[in-house]
């Protein structure tokens, strides 16, 4: 049995295009999946697409650094798609400007609740500094929120898991919560998405409208920026950084 296993992992390794191939058509199944149930939130793609892609590379015996390596196509393309979010977001420009107000006051109050709860919950809960550093950027967007923990002495690898979760199960309950909130406002929607959800909750806020989308993806943007600045000061006066960890 180990042998066959052996074999499988040799053959996945050795064939970089079939993994970026079989990422893409186990999106479009569960996308597809999630269409044709009315875009149940449990059945949110991210979500399926990931577990399906893990049960694959353990069944398989892949590495994920395998894995990195023949999908690195797709993590480069977050850049560019990113930059293409600033489309959308140009059309409600007029809206932006007679709004800075409330957003800058939103955005300060949701980027620091998510850094000081992170580190707060991890505190009660018993954790070392290391992680609760690790899970101070969870907020933030995937690249922003790695150079942040390993600037400030964390754990790049445990932050990437813990922004993942954040942002899927804040893709999967936000909706619900603010329409149990009665929240209808597109634009307050979208803005509580990307700031509490980053990429995957913005990808979560086009599929319910564009503007929701358009401010899910400002929020995500500059709560990376946010992040960026409060994490480390707020580290600092916890005495925490810079100089390491005590």
């Amino acid at each position: 049995m180990s042998t066959h296993v052996d074999n499988a992992a040799a053959y996945f390794a050795a064939a970089p295009i079939l993994w970026l191939t079989v990422t893409l058509l186990v999106y479009i199944v569960a996308l597809s999946l999630y269409r044709h149930f009315n875009s149940h939130p449990l059945l949110l793609p991210v979500l399926t697409s990931v577990v399906v892609i893990v049960a694959l590379l353990m069944a398989t015996g892949t590495s994920y650094q395998d894995y990195a390596r023949a999908t690195a196509v797709l993590t480069f393309l977050i850049g560019p798609a990113t930059v293409a979010l600033a489309v959308p977001l140009y059309g409600q420009m007029g809206r932006l400007k007679r709004m800075w107000r409330p957003i800058v006051i939103a955005l300060l109050a949701g980027s620091i609740t998510a850094i000081v709860t992170a580190i707060g919950i991890g505190w009660l809960l018993g954790a070392s500094i290391e992680t609760m550093v690790s899970l101070a950027p969870k907020s933030s967007t995937m690249p922003i929120a790695i150079e942040v923990a390993r600037v400030t002495g964390g754990l790049p690898s445990f932050t990437t898991v813990a922004v993942a979760i954040t942002g899927i199960f804040g893709a999967v309950a936000a909706m619900g919560l603010l329409r149990l909130l009665r929240i209808r406002d597109p634009a307050v929607q979208g803005f509580a998405l990307g700031l509490t959800s980053h990429a995957i909750g913005t990808a979560r806020g086009f599929q319910t409208s564009e503007t929701t989308g358009a401010f899910s993806a400002l929020a995500m943007s500059l709560n990376g920026v946010a992040t960026a600045i409060l994490v480390p000061l707020i580290l600092y006066l916890l005495g925490w950084f810079p100089g390491g960890l005590n």
